[in-house]
């Protein structure tokens, strides 16, 4: 066991274990990914299978760096190993650990209930635990009565890169009863699925809720691992997180500039409706519009690839944007019915957004661009909701630039000072060049 050399000194005595291999090399077995809609040829998957989950390097090392201990898994469909196998069932066969507890998060185990459902307690068929609903009613975290009979709470899940998307504030919620009970917490660590870009403003002071809990931007660039490192280092002084004994497995392989098509791992759409890795690059700012009074797709085939309305001009719109070129992508007017979700059962005018270079690709940018064009060009329909676009962002900016008639460049060059700030204030947290 060896701490990593990129955790700088700022938190040399945060009581961090990270755990890392003591071997050299990285297994050879190669895994196809294969998303919705895309695919890696033969070529491409051998070229990038070289990423390694923490949930893969646990398994070459023989999960010692959990021997012995009791397990409390945090985890869903989409923590898979280089073969395909769900961490509870690989933990599971393990025979120097004791996986005791399985715990899930929104959208369930399986990843199949829409957002917002609450979800109850299930048994996994492949192991036989029950699975208790960290997403269930008037229960977001688990009590201390759950965490009896465990000695470390390990998370797992495969998050997007957006801070509203919900998996690491369960993350972060959990890391906080551990610290109470007295538990060691683990992260298996993945790679961020749209690579280190950091985008958008810093989550204003006086917010805090499931969907904004972590003063990060709304596109905030780390791993879950780097997250839990920034949660713990940002707790007071004196209070149990501020002492918890975390521990992280690295992912191999993975550098901030890779996207998750880049890395050979196993595609599972994260929640139901992030069905492919463009949506995933697009949903930092695109899911900003959940906002709004548009549909973002959900009740389409393309959710987060498309927004509409039943009063908007999808051809003018999708004019306007491709004439200021944005980076990596283009747009085509397209007429929907979403079939759920907002506008259900109503035609609406919208635009396909179409990805062609995803790292070019800068969502909140867009959102910027779509909004004031959308305010422009229907002025008396199109509305965010004040407070709530405020959450999604972190900032007031939006809201308050547009209401005042400011530019996109305005509002945009505020995001970029925030975002670069943050970059800077968090160099000590990233585990990955």
């Amino acid at each position: 066991m060896r701490i990593s050399p990129n955790i700088k000194k700022g938190i040399a005595n945060a009581a961090v274990i990270l755990i890392m291999s003591v071997f050299s090399g990285c297994a050879q077995n190669t895994i196809s990914h294969a998303g919705n809609n895309e695919a890696l040829s033969a070529a491409d998957s051998s070229k990038h299978a070289a990423v390694m989950t923490g949930l893969d390097v646990l398994e070459r090392d023989g999960f010692r760096q959990l021997a012995g201990k009791r397990i409390g898994l945090i985890t869903n469909h989409s923590s898979v190993n280089r073969k395909g196998e769900n961490a509870a069932e690989a933990m599971s066969k393990a025979g120097n650990i004791k996986l005791k507890k399985i715990f899930s998060p929104e959208h369930g185990f399986k990843g199949t209930e829409n957002e917002g459902m609450r979800i109850e307690n299930s048994t996994d068929a492949a192991t036989g635990l029950q699975i208790i609903s960290l997403y269930g009613k008037n229960r977001l975290r688990p009590s201390q009565e759950m965490l009896q009979g465990i000695d470390v709470l390990v998370f797992d899940i495969q998050d997007i890169g957006a801070r509203f998307y919900t998996y690491l504030t369960t993350m972060g919620y959990a890391m906080e009863e551990a610290a109470k009970a007295g538990l060691t917490f683990a992260v298996l660590d993945r790679p961020n699925p749209i690579g280190g870009i950091t985008e958008g403003p810093i989550l204003e002071d006086g917010i805090s809720k499931f969907t904004a809990y972590f003063k990060v931007p709304a596109r905030h660039g780390l791993t879950a691992g780097e997250m839990a490192l920034f949660h713990k280092n940002s707790a007071q002084q004196g209070t149990p997180l501020a002492s918890l004994n975390l521990k992280i497995i690295k992912a191999e392989g993975w550098n901030r500039n890779m996207f998750f098509k880049e890395t050979g791992i196993k595609w599972t759409n994260p929640s139901p409706n992030i069905r492919e890795t463009d949506a995933e690059t697009l949903y930092p700012g695109i899911g900003c519009f959940e906002a709004s009074n548009l549909s973002v797709g959900r009740g389409t085939e393309i959710p987060f690839l498309w927004f509409g309305a039943p009063w908007l001009d999808g051809k003018k719109l999708a004019a306007q944007l491709n004439e200021i070129k944005l980076p990596g992508l283009s747009f085509s007017p397209l007429a929907q019915k979403p079939d759920r979700s907002v506008h259900e059962g109503k035609e609406c005018g919208g635009v396909r957004i179409n990805v062609k270079d995803q790292k070019a690709v800068r969502a909140l940018d867009l959102l910027v661009w779509i909004s004031y064009y959308l305010k422009k060009n229907h002025p008396n329909d199109f509305k965010f909701r004040e407070n709530e676009i405020r959450d999604m962002t972190g900032s007031s900016d939006l809201f308050n630039m547009l209401e005042a008639g400011k530019s996109p460049a305005d509002i945009i060059n505020i995001y970029r000072k925030a975002s670069e700030e943050f970059e800077k204030r968090t160099q000590n947290i990233r585990l990955y060049e």
